[in-house]
């Protein structure tokens, strides 16, 4: 891949959010493709006490989700913890990540907000502009928006913030915390829904965000090491994509 790389370190907050609201108004909630055949989960943790930032891509073949490639990037974090920005902070690693992937995604699939933001504009849209992809946002926790009361018995939910729509609610397992999607950008809500729907096998997250989520709270990259030692990765991902379309391989 060839996504370029991004320098935030001297990026002030008040000026990051002047470009949130900014880049807001490029977002587009339409459906650019009917239904993707690879899926990239991005997700990120940190290492040394947050001073590095570790990101993770797993990336699924879709509808089948079997885990095709995968890859981690490290880089010193340049930009503080603030809640609404923190795609300011994950980004360049993440970025750093998707470089290493031998095959474009279709879609992304991020731990992190899309429009379910202050300003409309969560990590998944700013992503999906930088990438020109598809996004989708599955948050774990709420970060703004109310909804009515999610139960085994009334598992999917609007969320709303100021009388709009920015979201769903979906407990997407009995007895589970529920997840919280929104579109990043090229894609409705109600398609992200169903994406999303059609990425579980039975966990809380998705299953690009679950790989992704595994691979990136590896600090000690037991996970990386065993996924490395398979024989047929490598080959695995070009006989996939063989028989797709030959002219994909990167």
């Amino acid at each position: 891949m060839n996504f370029p790389a991004v320098d935030f370190s001297g990026i002030s907050p008040a000026m990051a959010i002047e470009q949130q609201k900014k880049l807001a108004q490029k977002i587009h909630l339409i459906d650019k493709q009917p239904s993707p055949r690879y899926i990239a989960g991005i997700d990120v943790g940190f290492e040394q006490k947050g001073q590095i930032t570790r990101a993770a891509v797993a990336l699924l073949s879709f509808p089948e989700l079997s885990l095709i490639d995968f890859a981690v990037a490290r880089r010193p974090t340049q930009f503080p913890y603030i809640p609404g920005l923190l795609s300011f902070r994950e980004l360049p690693a993440i970025l750093d990540a998707m470089n290493l992937l031998a095959l474009l995604p279709d879609l992304l699939m991020i731990d992190g907000h899309g429009i379910a933001h202050p300003r409309r504009f969560g990590l998944a849209c700013h992503i999906a502009l930088i990438t020109s992809l598809p996004s989708i946002g599955v948050g774990k926790s709420r970060l703004i928006g109310t909804h009515e009361l999610i139960s085994d018995k009334n598992t999917n939910q609007n969320l709303i913030h100021h009388g709009e729509i920015i979201g769903k609610v979906i407990q997407s397992r009995i007895k589970a915390r529920p997840i919280y999607i929104s579109p990043g950008n090229n894609i409705s809500l109600d398609h992200s829904v169903e994406l999303v729907l059609a990425s579980l096998k039975g966990y809380r997250l998705p299953e690009p965000i679950r790989w992704a989520h595994r691979i990136a709270s590896d600090p000690k990259n037991k996970l990386l090491r065993a996924l490395s030692q398979e024989k047929n990765l490598i080959e695995r991902v070009r006989n996939h994509v063989e028989r797709q379309n030959p002219d994909e391989i990167c």
